[in-house]
């Protein structure tokens, strides 16, 4: 049954059928929360690429809607953003309501495999019933390849202060930024990053946007990268700065690396544009998977889900400033059920409702070297995850969870530093049928990993090497499911 196949998740957003990778055109608008996605309906593994389309008033239910963008003579439709013309600076606009813009990179298959350079360029498409049918601007592309591979995944931002648009884009191992009064036009403007940040592979889909820290106000650069992430393959990096509306001033020395998450399946994560100024909030959602093995892993009718959506913030830290991500706060309402328990007391303790869960484990004091939680089957297959005391720093380890044996890249022990330094140690996790989600000492570190084991885990038990917990805690809750 649809949404009931085995490893399906269940407080995941998730397409129907098929393939899906990168989330774009990540726009509010009207009450709705729309989610664009890449996604190839005629297979499992990497294809022609669409624009798959859902929406959602509230980031946890999800509405399925029809394929928004079809390849056509200039090529597949690649990665993007969407934003609403407020001020219907392209003329676009037909009635009352402001259009839907989307912005994407059209990738062409023949000029790629002729070995050219100019295969990808940037196009534009606009609807007038919000998001739910486009029409491609009949003089695309809008932004014309200079002559740079792998020129791709726009991001596309309102800049105030000047009364223009900006786009941030990969190109290679560097971004560029161009500016518009219109949608329609653009212009060079400078690029970032050939001397900053991770190189192990090709930069790609950034994303460009203000946050508030404390007293004053950063701006955040995300960018993807594949490969080249902290436990290999594909992930996210990010800097922060400033931007005058026309170039990038990265705060850190150049070889500064920042992960915003170091787990292996968050790749592609870019945020919501049009929240409502009374939110607030800056919102990002990632894909569950690893490029690596994304297009092996042990599903059929289906490959790949998204993260959970993440509430990102500045906080200082004994380094600098840095991002935390926290799972948003409308995943509450899906808790039904709630248990208060201590680790002495955690021994093999059934989970019901299978692998929906979330916990949060609060330990105030410690001489052990070693603890955490294990989630483990009947047939002895178990996910590890925890902290490692002398190396002050988080793991999970999946080598024995399962299938695993899809890739060599997928067995290996996984880590990130703790960059807290509050005595008291916190790990908020969210379990569901493939995926744990670590949210460490509120949101400083980040890890999310993917998991298949051949029978779904109904146990788990907390563990530790040696030495005295002093105090600590675990709490429970079960989830109802979205779907």
């Amino acid at each position: 049954m649809l949404y009931q196949e085995q490893h399906r998740p269940q407080f995941h957003f998730s397409q129907p059928a098929k393939w899906m990778n990168d989330p774009n055109g990540l726009v509010f608008y009207e009450g709705e929360y729309h989610l664009f996605y890449q996604h190839y309906p005629d297979s499992s593994v990497w294809g022609p690429m669409h624009w798959g389309h859902a929406v959602s008033k509230d980031l946890v239910h999800w509405e399925n809607l029809p394929i928004a963008l079809y390849p056509d003579s200039l090529g597949y439709i690649f990665s993007g953003c969407a934003v609403i013309d407020q001020n219907n600076t392209s003329g676009l606009q037909q009635g009352k309501h402001p259009p839907m813009i989307a912005v994407f990179t059209q990738h062409s298959e023949t000029r790629f495999r002729e070995g050219r350079t100019d295969y990808e360029n940037q196009c534009i498409a606009y609807s007038h019933d919000m998001g739910r049918t486009f029409i491609k601007y009949k003089s695309n592309p809008v932004v014309v390849n200079p002559g740079e591979k792998d020129f791709r995944d726009p991001k596309v931002i309102w800049y105030g202060k000047l009364q223009k648009w900006i786009m941030v884009l990969a190109a290679g191992q560097k971004v560029m930024f161009y500016g518009s009064a219109d949608l329609l036009k653009w212009k060079y403007l400078s690029e970032f990053g050939a001397e900053a940040g991770a190189h192990g592979g090709v930069w790609e889909c950034p994303d460009l946007f203000p946050l508030q820290a404390e007293d004053m106000e950063k701006w955040i650069l995300l960018v993807n990268i594949n490969p080249g992430a902290p436990n290999g393959g594909s992930g996210t990096q990010y800097f922060t700065g400033e931007f005058n509306g026309r170039e990038f001033i990265n705060d850190n020395p150049g070889d500064t690396v920042l992960w915003p998450d170091y787990g292996p399946d968050n790749y592609a994560g870019v945020t919501w544009s049009g929240i409502p100024a009374d939110d607030g909030r800056r919102i990002f959602l990632g894909w569950m998977n690893n490029w690596a093995y994304a297009q092996v892993v042990p599903t059929v009718e289906w490959r790949s889900a998204m993260t959970l959506p993440r509430t990102l913030s500045l906080k200082r830290t004994g380094n600098g400033l840095r991002l935390c991500l926290n799972p948003v706060k409308e995943l509450e309402k899906l808790r039904k059920k709630i248990r208060s328990l201590k680790p002495d007391s955690v021994k093999g303790i059934p989970i019901t409702g299978l692998n929906e869960i979330e916990l949060r484990v609060n330990l105030s004091g410690t001489s052990t070297k070693e603890f955490g939680l294990i989630f483990a089957n009947w047939l002895n297959e178990e996910l590890k995850v925890g902290y490692d005391v002398s190396r002050n720093r988080y793991f999970i380890n999946r080598t024995y969870s399962g299938k695993t044996d899809f890739s060599p890249a997928y067995t290996k022990e996984l880590f990130a530093p703790r960059i807290a330094s509050d005595s008291i140690l916190q790990m908020h996790l969210f379990l569901d049928h493939s995926s744990l989600e670590l949210f460490a000492d509120s949101g400083n570190t980040s890890m999310t990993a993917t998991f298949f084991p051949n029978v779904d885990f109904n146990r788990f038990t907390f563990f530790q090497n040696d030495g005295v917990i002093e105090s600590s805690d675990v709490i429970v809750y079960n989830l109802n499911r979205i779907w």
